[in-house]
């Protein structure tokens, strides 16, 4: 009688392979829901009042599992902003229009999402070793999504181009997000205004376009800009 060689059900390693997807898969939920309670912490506290086994607690697991996952506090602080920041580069790369109303709503709504947690981070990036790198790379980063956004919105001219970057990285900055916003009390829509009309005056008309209005004005509305 001939004997029949071991099926791969008989072998185990369909299970084996299946039972270690399943751990990964397992790991992996386990350390978002660590990631989200300290993110949900930071947001409501000062770094310096975070406690691990708070944290531990709201995730459902133990601090022991914490530390092993993350090295401790800074560590899993410097996780989360990793994680946040590569989700608001996403977010903010897919604002592809060349549009400014169309990029600046994208921004607010984006900014209504983001911008408090992108201040804290700032405010608070000194306290947590790691942190400032990242902070260096967010700032980065914004100024090279406003020189690409508002690239042929920008002077040619070199030194022009620089000081006009300059400014519309300030207008679409957080920082300016928050003042219209909570200083002064604006709704996202009245904020998407008020960053168009500061906006407005740094932009040329796109080069691929006529341009049709009176020497010395500049921007989508006609008004006179300072060079």
């Amino acid at each position: 009688m001939k004997s029949r060689a071991a099926s791969p059900s008989a072998s185990g390693e369909p299970t084996r392979a299946y039972r270690m997807s399943a751990r990964a898969e397992s790991a992996g939920r386990t350390g978002e829901r660590i990631l989200d309670a300290m993110l949900a912490r930071f947001a409501d506290s000062p770094y310096e009042h975070i406690r691990l086994d708070d944290v531990a607690a709201d995730a459902q697991v133990t601090v022991q599992t914490v530390i092993r996952r993350f090295g401790g506090k800074s560590g899993l602080m410097v996780a989360v902003v990793e994680r946040e920041l590569g989700r608001i580069v996403e977010a903010r790369e897919l604002v592809a229009s060349p549009q400014p109303d169309v990029v600046l709503a994208e921004l607010v709504r984006h900014y209504e999402r983001y911008g408090a947690l992108i201040l804290k981070m700032y405010a608070e990036a000194s306290l947590v070793p790691g942190l400032p790198e990242l902070a260096v790379r967010g700032r980065v980063y914004h100024v090279d999504w406003c020189r690409r956004v508002f690239a042929d919105r920008l002077p040619v001219e070199g030194s022009l181009r620089a000081r006009r970057l300059a400014q519309v990285v300030a207008v679409c900055d957080a920082t300016t997000w928050r003042i219209l916003r909570a200083d002064g009390g604006l709704a996202p829509a009245e904020v998407e205004v008020a960053l168009a009309e500061l906006l407005d005056p740094l932009l040329d008309a796109p080069r691929d376009q006529p341009h049709d209005r009176a020497p010395g004005q500049t921007g989508r509305t006609g008004q006179a800009g300072a060079s």
